[in-house]
């Protein structure tokens, strides 16, 4: 507690220090940046850095005026290093972060980033493109970063086509449908290798805690729980504490039982989930549709005479026939703007005048697709790849994909930008499932109505409440604890502080509107 109270103390500190600091203090760097030729940035990478003098970068920087100094950090250490940052007295200009985290919501509520609300409007490509996304990023009624657009709603089954085949089955529509199969892929040989070694489902240790669009999360919406929070009697209660979500984990606790599940389940890396399906031990896949269309390149690596066993499904309704989907929060982090060197209106102006350049469709191109006539030509929407053997342009397009697109606000879902291009008949068919499958789950899609509240004990409790569900709920699953045991524990969130946080949540719903 000592630690965390330091370092609650460092962000305010940080925050006088940086307002009451000279515009030249700090040496030449802060002199930049207070100038304004300069912007300090942190996001997530997720392969190599970028070198700061390459091409993807200067083209970047040519574009919005200003140099950029982006600190990249590994994605499976972000959280980590946005903890330590914030609690420092040196945090960028822009951070992609998780406006909800209590770490953030604490530093923001304090003074150290700018609030946003009623700011965005003036600026075309940051004005808020949908009002329920717009909502959902909110804390307690004040907006704190520009949100990262991502589709509304994106859950899917991925299943193994070519098992579905062998074994004469039909793709699920229900809950009892998907056990079949599972079933059926554990104990029928799909493969056809005259072994039992298959099972149904894969699932990995889920890097997120309850209510994080997790294989579980997702089911327990199937049977009707709560999509985090939800009404129950006029009141506000989380969907942990709910006959639905009981139900749900007793159905998930019987496939554990039988082996329809991968026996790591609670332990398998989720940056190693894709291995078990495209290796024939495991069938199916509950993730976002875009899982679909990386299994199918990668069987297309694999076998590419002989590639087209991946089939894609949406949400499912359960054993009644009533069917509840789960849908996204329609965006993924912010990017939230900080007060230690951006301090007056003026120099806050010339910055979202800056990252309004970046989203126009000249950068989110940039981001999203790379340099035209370098790593690639446009053909219609459709981006197509170029010259992917030089080593100068491999390094373009490693910039893209695995570091400059996290800075892109609306260009990871094609606003602006150019499509990738299928270059077969199997991934254009999955890639039109995509709308076909969302536009219809959508219609039946249970919304959190508390997306755009923090309650201030989830702030200062957070770090031990957060983890107390998703243990319990893994511990129950794998039968290590039974499910009085497991009530036991949602008992012990409510005692921990869980019943300030049901009770502050639902005030402050009814206070900003839910």
């Amino acid at each position: 507690m000592t630690i965390l109270s330091r370092r609650r103390l460092a962000v305010t500190v940080a925050l006088s220090t940086a307002l009451l600091a000279s515009a030249c203090s700090g040496g030449d760097d802060a002199a930049e940046q207070a100038a304004g030729t300069e912007l300090t940035a942190m996001a997530p990478l997720f392969g190599t850095a970028p070198d700061p003098n390459g091409e993807l970068q200067q083209a970047v920087e040519k574009l919005v005026g200003k140099k950029l100094k982006v600190t990249w950090v590994p994605n499976a250490e972000y959280g980590d290093k946005t903890n330590v940052t914030l609690a420092s007295d040196n945090i960028p200009d822009l951070m992609v972060i998780n406006e909800k985290s209590p770490s953030f919501v604490k530093a923001a509520e304090a003074g150290a980033f700018w609030d946003l609300t009623g700011k965005l409007d003036k600026y075309p490509n940051l004005k808020p493109a949908d009002e329920q996304t717009s909502k959902n990023t909110m804390v307690n009624g004040k907006t704190y970063g520009i949100y990262r657009v991502r589709p509304l709603l994106r859950s899917g089954i991925v299943i193994r086509k070519d098992w579905l085949a062998k074994l004469g089955l039909q793709e699920p529509k229900t809950v009892e449908d998907l056990y079949a199969v599972a079933k059926a892929f554990t104990e029928r040989d799909p493969d056809g290798n005259g072994k039992k070694d298959t099972y149904g489902l894969i699932i990995p240790k889920w890097p997120g805690g309850y209510g994080s669009a997790s294989p579980y999360d997702v089911v327990e919406t199937w049977f009707g729980a709560p999509n985090g929070w939800g009404d129950r009697g006029g009141k506000l209660v989380p969907g942990f504490d709910t006959p639905e979500f009981l139900e749900a984990n007793r159905w998930l606790r019987k496939w554990v039982s039988e082996g329809l599940v991968n026996k790591d389940f609670a332990t398998l890396d989720s940056a190693n989930w894709n291995d078990p399906f495209v290796q024939g031990k495991g069938g199916m896949i509950i993730d976002v549709n875009v899982r679909g269309t990386q299994l199918l390149d990668l069987f297309k690596e694999k076998t590419p005479k002989d590639f087209d066993k991946v089939t894609l499904v949406g949400n499912l309704a359960r054993a009644d026939g009533k069917k509840f989907s789960y849908p996204f929060t329609g965006y993924n982090m912010v990017i939230a703007i900080s007060k230690q060197h951006i301090r007056t209106e003026e120099q806050l102006d010339q910055t979202l005048q800056a990252l309004d350049k970046l989203q126009s469709k000249e950068g989110s191109i940039l981001l999203t697709n790379g340099i035209e006539g370098r790593n690639f030509k446009a053909e219609g929407n459709y981006a197509v790849p170029l010259n992917q053997s030089d080593p100068k342009v491999k390094a373009i397009q490693n910039d893209v994909d695995k570091a400059f697109i996290q800075l892109g606000t609306r260009a990871s879902v094609g606003m602006g930008a150019y499509q990738l291009k299928p270059n077969d008949a199997a991934s254009r068919a999955m890639r039109e499932k995509f709308d076909v499958l969302m536009n219809e789950d959508l219609k039946t899609a249970v919304f959190n109505p508390v997306l755009g509240v923090i309650a201030p004990t989830a702030t200062s409790k957070g770090q031990t409440l957060q983890n107390i569900i998703p243990d319990a709920r893994i511990k129950y699953l794998s039968g290590a604890i039974t499910e009085d045991q497991l009530k036991a524990e949602i008992k012990r969130w409510y005692d921990s502080g869980g019943t300030q946080i049901a009770q502050e949540t639902n005030d402050l719903a009814a206070k900003v509107g839910g």
